[in-house]
């Protein structure tokens, strides 16, 4: 048990000049994880509220990428934040088995020993799996380690781990039981590459640039021929129908007659169905039931025989006929083309723009099969997560727009779920054939030959898809079916952070599954995250080489800088990146730690907490205004991450550590903490900037863990009194440390106005001194001009600051502003002015001809610019945020100008 005093031990004399991200990252996590820090036990408080979030478990065959990183980050300022203010806090780490992208993987590395999976057989390719997995699969976990993620990795999970498994099976079981899972034929995405059925959401649709085929077909006893447009003439080899509108008046005469089929001599009827569009080439179309999903309705609609003509390797059966049996699909079509154009029945090929389908591993363009598959009905429990949302039950979507009615409408239009594919890494379906053709389904093999009443079983070759086991990763990683501690303790889990395109895939199924199974939705909010693209608004892939190497980045500029680079993008919309955003914030870290390192090496007799007394008229106006600027950054932290605004919180710390704390507090108490002499006086000095450094890294550790506690295990007198009461018995560490807490009792208005008034000042002189080009080594007057009386004192309290920090000689204070006509002259915030004679200071006609060039050349610029704006087909084709640049470029050019006009007006 650790005592109220015990605290860290501090080297202060040694501190490097320069932060080393490298040594800070190796060696903190590896304590934070050694030390239990990350378990929710760690919080002893029985009473603590609870936080839980379970990672969107990454493929065991990826590494990580910026979306990884993006939301990685986001969870972990969530989850750490929610940790140092007492919650019983869980991060729930894991894996997913990727089946297809997995077997490829292993099928891979066989091809280089000269074998394939068939030759190994099922049960060894399997092991070969698992061996795989344990020798490769901790690579993204590790990564996971290099970010800082600080889940809990006692409960690290795994979709194929044994307990999962069971899961999985119960709840096919129980669906399965209820009708809502179910075996049949139906038309499906077949893959001929990877040899396995698609779930519709597991395809992509791309624009191609094809060809549109107008097809005649003779009518029976009729010197007539109706004309068919296809994309796909090869397909026509299975027709069974024409079909028209039967508003179509142009056709109105011929439906019921029948048309012979080119090629193969089939006799197929012209039915009249409302789902073709009569806009659609000639209005009539062709009718394909076996290869086409809307056909295939039509033909149920219409009771038209399949015909299958083409097999799972996309080769034509011999239903195609004798001519085209083996042909590869884009064989066949060249060869009906021609034979058609030899006929005498192409009437013409036009080109084409439409949309493919593409398997979204392999990229293999989709064959549309019928099929015997497993499929689970949706509508029934998309109904339920339906009603969820209406009555305020969940998810909230973060941000609600456009996300809500996306989410919604999907559901509203859901079709059942083809969950079986034909592979061998996976969760095999829990269903046994007996002899005479029975199904069993059950939880296991013994209990499907009890319910049999035979051994004689062969279970089904087929897996379940992926995303069935993702789907109830909530609650199976909390122990579901049983009504574990963890279960009861942890569900629902608080947000899910998760990327767009799997709404649908992952979101809405969890939702199902969530309350179909515990009654409850899964979490209480889903935030968003935007899509991270390149420096040129272009969506990142291999395949385009423009990816961004997350790993490179923190070798670069250190996990910190990534980190907070990535909150700060965190805007809800998509974030073109560039590298010199991290490298920014590596300046802030550079930054924050220089700061630090002036404090600690002026430390004597200093300790955190000390240097406050109880009257707080006898603080220092900027010792007042910094404790309520902190506590002003506190309040906008503590709200922009309860309401996932992560950007916002970023801003408030930048802005607080770079502007209010390292600019301007540090240097108005340089001279006094810097004293030779440690009077109590300069001890005091010295506490209260410790003390503020230490509230600041704490409010700041949630998006940098590392630099924050690299520093605070510096300062002197931190230890158990910082840590949160839930954690009183652990090691020291910022990241049990009660996350700061904005107060009434700490705010301070007058001394904000009253110090933001001086520090007004002190940038208006250095301004001038900027812009009237006065030498650094110069001093000048300061005649400064304030109407309220109280202003005048404060400006009075603060003339040695004003003057060192200004390098001025003389700072002379009034009611009224009395200057030379030859002065640069500045508004000051509180009603004040202040004024610079430059009499002596400048060469008057050698700054005039300077400041005069410059206005030209501005003047010029701002011409092209205002050029650029008027010229609408740049405003209208520009990438919106060059436009953004264009006008912010403007408005610093009318302000520039504005500023050499009062220069050139000062010089006479």
């Amino acid at each position: 048990m650790a005592d109220s005093t015990q605290t860290v031990k501090h080297t202060d004399s040694d501190i490097p000049k320069a932060y080393d991200p490298r040594l800070a990252e190796s060696k903190h996590y590896q304590r934070w994880e050694a030390q239990g820090c990350f378990a929710p036990e760690r919080n002893r408080d029985p009473k603590a509220p609870v936080f839980s979030i379970v990672i969107p478990p990454p493929n065991v065959t990826g590494s990580l990428h910026m979306g990884h990183a993006l939301q990685h980050t986001l969870m972990d300022v969530l989850t750490r934040y929610h940790r140092m203010c007492g919650y019983r806090t869980l991060w729930l780490p894991g894996t997913d088995h990727a089946g297809i992208s997995t077997q490829i993987v292993v099928e891979r590395e066989l091809k280089k020993e000269g074998l394939t999976r068939h030759d190994l057989g099922r049960e060894r390719f399997v092991e070969r799996v698992w061996q795989w997995k344990e020798q490769y699969g901790s690579r993204i976990t590790e990564q996971l380690r290099r970010e800082g993620a600080s889940v809990d990795w006692s409960r690290e999970r795994f979709t194929m781990d044994e307990r999962l498994s069971r899961a999985v099976r119960e709840a096919f079981v129980r669906l399965y039981e209820e009708g809502l899972i179910y075996r049949g034929d139906r038309i499906i995405n077949w893959c001929p590459t990877d040899q396995t059925a698609l779930s519709d959401l597991e395809v992509e649709k791309e624009p191609h640039q094809g060809k549109l085929y107008y097809l005649q077909y003779p009518i029976k006893g009729s010197e007539r021929r109706i004309t068919v447009a296809t994309t796909r003439p090869e397909t026509m080899l299975g027709d069974t129908a024409v079909a028209v509108n039967p508003r179509d008046a142009r056709y109105r005469d011929l439906i019921g007659q029948t048309v012979i089929l080119p090629l193969v001599g089939r006799e197929i009827p012209i039915i009249a169905d409302e789902a073709v569009d009569p806009e659609f080439g000639t209005g009539a179309v062709k009718v394909t039931p076996a290869h086409d999903p809307n056909d295939y309705e039509m033909g149920r609609r219409h009771h038209l025989p399949p015909v299958v003509i083409m097999d799972q390797h996309a080769r034509m059966t011999e239903a195609a006929g004798p001519e085209f049996v083996g042909l590869d699909r884009y064989e066949a079509r060249e060869r009906v083309v021609q034979r058609f154009s030899e006929l005498g029945l192409l009437e013409r090929v036009e080109d084409y723009e439409f949309a493919i389908s593409r398997c979204d591993r392999c990229r293999t363009v989709i064959e549309p099969l019928i099929s015997t598959q497993w499929f689970c009905r949706m509508k029934e429990m998309a109904q339920a997560a339906l009603d969820a949302l209406a009555r305020g039950r969940g998810p909230r979507f973060v941000p609600e727009v456009p996300w809500t009615k996306v989410y919604g409408d999907w559901l509203e239009n859901i079709h059942d779920w083809c969950i079986s594919r034909q592979l061998w890494w996976g969760h095999r379906i829990p269903a046994w054939y007996t002899e005479d053709g029975r199904t069993i389904v059950a939880r296991s093999e013994e209990e499907a030959r009890s319910l049999a009443g035979t051994d004689q079983l062969e279970q089904d070759p087929d897996v379940l898809d992926t995303w069935f086991s993702s789907a109830l990763w909530p609650f199976s990683t909390l122990g579901w079916p049983d009504d574990t501690d963890d279960l009861k303790t942890f569900y629902p889990t608080s947000v899910l952070v998760t990327a767009r395109d799997i709404i649908f895939l992952w979101v809405s199924r969890m939702v199902m599954t969530g309350l179909k199974f515990v009654g409850e939705v899964p979490f209480r909010d889903v935030v968003i995250t935007a899509l991270i693209l390149d420096k040129h608004g272009q969506k990142m892939s291999k395949m385009k080489g423009n990816t961004v190497d997350p790993l490179d980045l923190f070798d670069k500029y250190g996990v910190d800088a990534t980190r907070i680079t990535l909150a700060a993008a965190s805007t809800g919309t998509d974030v073109r990146w560039r590298d010199e955003q991290v490298e920014s914030f590596r300046n802030f870290a550079n930054k924050i730690w220089n700061a630090a390192r002036f404090c600690l090496l002026n430390a004597e007799g200093a300790t955190v907490g000390g240097g406050f007394s109880e009257d707080r008229q006898q603080w220092a106006l900027h010792d007042r205004w910094i404790v309520s600027r902190l506590d002003r950054a506190t309040e906008r932290v503590n709200a922009a991450i309860k309401s996932y605004e992560f950007h916002d919180a970023v801003q408030a710390l930048y802005h607080f550590f770079w502007d209010d704390f390292c600019d301007w507090y540090i240097e108005l108490t340089k001279v006094e903490i810097t004293a030779s002499e440690a009077s109590p006086a300069v001890v005091d000095a010295r506490s209260r900037l410790l003390t503020i450094l230490e509230q600041a890294l704490r409010l700041l550790h949630p998006f940098m863990p590392y630099i924050t506690e690299e520093i605070w295990q510096r300062l002197p007198g931190v230890g158990a009194a910082q840590l949160h009461p839930a954690y009183a018995d652990a090691e020291p560490t910022i990241m049990l440390a009660s996350f700061p807490q904005n107060s009434p009792m700490q705010r301070d208005e007058q001394a904000e106005r009253e110090m933001q008034a001086v520090i007004d000042l002190i940038k208006r002189v250095r301004n001038i001194r900027s812009e009237m080009n006065i030498k650094p080594a110069e001093q000048v007057r300061a005649l400064v001009g304030a109407p309220d009386a109280r202003l005048r004192e404060v400006f009075a309290a603060y003339v040695p600051h004003i003057a060192r920090l200004t390098r001025a000689s003389e700072v002379v204070i009034g009611e009224r502003l009395e200057a030379p006509r030859a002065s640069a002259r500045a508004a000051v915030s509180g009603g004040a002015e202040v004024a610079i004679p430059l009499e002596g200071l400048i060469d008057f006609d050698v700054e005039r001809e300077r400041l005069q060039r410059e206005r030209m050349k501005l003047q010029k610029e701002l011409e092209k610019i205002n050029a650029q704006l008027m010229n609408t087909s740049f405003i209208e084709r520009a990438p919106a945020e060059r436009v953004a640049e264009v006008r912010a470029r403007l408005a610093d050019i009318t302000q520039r100008m504005k500023s050499l006009e009062q220069a050139l007006e000062a010089l006479g």
